[in-house]
């Protein structure tokens, strides 16, 4: 019988390798280690390595260190998770014009492959095996900085196999994954604190007392010597600049392209980060112009994004804005309401909310912070949800005990057709509630449909 030589698809190779996944999980990098040393110890080659972990503001920080280093002329792999889209989004290669692109089709199938091989079927889970491809995707490819974005929790993410990161970032951490990470903040901040290391300076951006006592005791066990928001260095919105103040002098910014008030401190932990980074290896030719350049010139999907162009803004009507974000957890759902209320005063408007959830998610402590600050939330359902999402009814009970007002739709284009007859006139709508969500929402307006 002829053998099949037909090349398997990246999303063939992905859901093959969800079958491999233990059956009994033991909580250890144990798989994660084997697997890297049958295929050549990947992560021992890789460029300097900014590690950052965090329950809000991970991606922000990274797309603000992305947009620095790149505006430095230097060259930058990115590992994030989850994607929006497509998976390749987690894997970003630095292109030889210095700008770093998401792995293709061929170049991510390829390395899926080898360690699928090199695997041989053993018990590994996907986040864990497809970690392992990109550390070996990263090191055949040049690059001068990984910024390395943890996947879940810290100590034992599958990147946290990295033992001598230039910098660790550790961006505000609250309650989110609580049935994996702990019950409490203090066992959550532990999981964080557990990518701090010996000699690598920490950058700890601003943290509740009982966060901070934890990450303290940690980094004084390893050695990891902290630069901490509030004490070694801050930054505040003054005059529509951001001021970014340490013990070594003022720097006078341009306010972030990201939009929220929650963004001065996203971005003043990433102005630490990359000094520090700068100071740690000063061989690497970054530069402070680097910092004004980027955090005009930073995009990040999702976050707080205005779709002006496209399908979904189409259905509202040109009297409306429609914003997408993928906020998910009790915090992201204060910092949402903030920054709504801060357009509200500037330009009011009626505001209505399109949300979906993931099934483990708060709902409740998500939704509460919008009481008073919205007209109508309307709740839709998450297709193809890699895990059980709430329910748009259940969604919609949780909205209306919180004391909204709540509709179940059985998507986001009905939910936003029904707005656009409703609610006639101006008006801002907001998508928020899950990444995967947020997803959907940027794939409907890739497809026009």
């Amino acid at each position: 019988m002829t053998r099949s030589t037909t090349r398997p698809t990246s999303d063939a190779l992905l859901a093959e390798m969800l079958l491999l996944h233990p059956k009994l999980i033991d909580l250890s990098l144990g798989r994660v280690e084997r697997l890297l040393n049958k295929v050549g110890n990947p992560h021992l080659r890789l460029p300097p390595i900014v590690h950052i972990a965090g329950t809000n503001g991970k991606g922000s920080v990274t797309a603000y260190l992305k947009a620095m280093i790149e505006a430095s002329g230097r060259r930058v792999h990115i590992y994030t998770s989850p994607h929006l889209v497509r998976f390749h989004e987690r894997i970003s290669l630095a292109g030889d014009d210095g700008r770093s692109r998401p792995v293709n089709e061929k170049e991510l199938v390829d390395i899926l492959m080898r360690v699928r091989a090199v695997n041989d079927g053993d018990d590994i889970t996907q986040f864990e095996i497809t970690t392992v491809a990109a550390f070996l995707a990263f090191a055949e490819t040049k690059a001068d900085v990984l910024l390395l974005e943890v996947g879940l929790g810290g100590r034992l993410d599958a990147t946290n196999v990295i033992a001598k990161p230039a910098v660790t970032v550790i961006t505000p951490v609250s309650m989110d994954h609580s049935e994996k990470l702990g019950p409490t903040l203090p066992k959550i901040a532990a999981e964080k604190a557990g990518i701090l290391k010996r000699g690598a300076p920490g950058i700890i951006a601003q943290q509740l007392d009982e966060v901070l006592d934890v990450i303290e005791a940690r980094a004084k066990t390893v050695h990891a010597p902290l630069q901490v928001w509030g004490r070694e260095f801050e930054a505040f919105e003054q005059s529509g600049r951001l001021v970014f103040n340490r013990d070594t002098g003022v720097l006078d910014l341009p306010l972030p392209a990201l939009i929220g008030r929650h963004q001065i401190v996203n971005a003043g932990t990433a102005v630490a980060a990359y000094l520090a980074l700068m100071e740690r290896l000063p061989d690497i030719g970054l530069n402070e112009l680097g910092i004004e350049q980027g955090l005009r010139s930073v995009e990040w999907p999702a976050r707080m994004q205005r779709l002006t162009n496209g399908p979904l803004p189409k259905i509202l009507g040109d009297d409306a804005e429609l914003w997408l974000d993928g906020g998910h957890n009790p915090a992201a759902g204060e910092v949402l309401a903030d920054t709504l209320a801060s357009f509200e005063e500037r330009a009011p408007k009626p505001v209505i909310l399109v949300v979906g959830m993931m099934g483990q998610k708060d709902a409740l402590g998500f939704l509460a912070p919008f009481r008073g600050l919205v007209r109508a939330i309307y709740t839709v359902p998450i297709p193809q949800a890699h895990e059980q999402p709430h329910s748009q009814e259940k969604l919609a009970e949780v909205a209306r005990s919180a004391g909204l007002q709540a509709f179940e739709r059985d998507g986001v284009i009905e939910a936003l057709q029904t707005i656009a007859q409703q609610h006639k006139g101006p008006k801002r709508v907001l998508i928020c509630g899950s990444l995967y969500l947020a997803g959907h929402v940027l794939g409907l307006q890739e497809s026009g449909s």
